[in-house]
């Protein structure tokens, strides 16, 4: 063996392996859609003025406005997860808005139900990392930049 032979490169310490970079981003296809199903029903519980959402609301001395804000924005974030170029730019607004709800519990309503919302943003979180790519790719497009198809590089539109 020669003396000036190149060493091989290392590959990054946190770098996974092809196979399990599908089986993780299918993993959480799965559950951009399962998300998008129970944000879209809560959202329509707040937009149609359930009973329950209404309750929840007066408990907390905010109005009907107030509802159907919430519900609508929960309706989009719904919708956005399940358009892959919006999903993490989706991802990133619900955690947010999932803060709120979660301050919410804790502070107006019932401490221990804060849990659920407080899971969640770790799943929108783990949602948004992993769509990061395609995010920054509707950053460039609404900056006027797009990538060429011959070469794949970055360039005014």
């Amino acid at each position: 063996m020669s003396e000036t032979a190149a060493p091989t490169p290392l590959a990054a310490p946190n770098a996974l392996s092809a196979p399990r970079r599908r089986v993780r981003s299918a993993a959480l296809t799965g559950a951009r859609a399962v998300l998008a199903l129970f944000l879209g029903f809560s959202a329509v519980a707040k937009l149609i003025g359930h009973a329950s959402a209404v309750e929840s609301f007066d408990r907390m001395g905010w109005g009907s406005g107030a509802m159907y804000t919430i519900g609508a924005l929960e309706l989009a974030g719904a919708l956005a997860l399940l358009i892959p170029l919006l999903a993490g730019v989706a991802a990133i607004a619900l955690a947010g808005l999932l803060a709120g709800a979660s301050v919410v519990q804790l502070t107006l309503l019932d401490p221990p139900n804060a849990v659920m919302p407080a899971l969640l943003i770790a799943l929108v979180v783990l949602i948004a990392r992993d769509r990061r790519e395609r995010t920054r790719e509707l950053f460039a497009l609404l900056r006027g930049q797009g990538r060429t198809a011959r070469t794949g590089q970055w360039t005014k539109l």
